[in-house]
């Protein structure tokens, strides 16, 4: 089932097997907003969906979590540049600042950010957020709400 709405879409999912079809039901409704910003528990499948979404855009480069890097950096199907983030070891928002986000987060190039709360200060005025809720061992609820930086 999906609920739409002007900026906001509802998903729900049964299966990891409704992955791929969700991965591009995010990037459609994203549209023109690059930055995508995944929120949920441990183990709600943050990463899964990540790779999901690179899959769907091309990338072809092995794609894990940058739990330790911080960042990772693949290549899609346009030969563009996406980043993956995953900001849950980082210890407040000036470390972020001190690794280049903001220049990742204007590049115009598509970046997957994991724990965006950390830095929710630094994020850009337009982006879509992706809430993930757990609501059994396969199946989550996906909240999606776009903000497009108008008042």
């Amino acid at each position: 089932m999906v609920e739409t709405g002007e900026n906001q879409l509802h998903i729900e999912c049964q299966s990891l097997k409704d992955l791929p079809d969700i991965a591009q039901k995010i990037i459609d409704f994203s549209g023109e907003n690059k930055v995508i910003a995944f929120e949920g528990q441990l183990g709600a499948g943050k990463t899964t969906l990540i790779k999901r979404i690179c899959v769907a855009l091309g990338v072809i480069d092995n794609i894990a979590s940058p739990s330790f890097s911080i960042i990772n950096e693949y290549i899609d199907g346009n030969n563009e540049q996406v980043y993956h983030f995953d900001f849950y070891r980082i210890k407040d928002q000036e470390e972020a600042m001190n690794i280049g986000t903001e220049e990742y987060f204007y590049s115009g190039y598509v970046c997957l950010i994991e724990w965006p709360l950390k830095v929710e200060d630094i994020l850009p005025e337009a982006y879509t957020f992706v809430k993930i809720e757990v609501t059994g061992p396969e199946s989550r609820t996906f909240h999606l709400k776009k903000h497009d930086g108008k008042a």
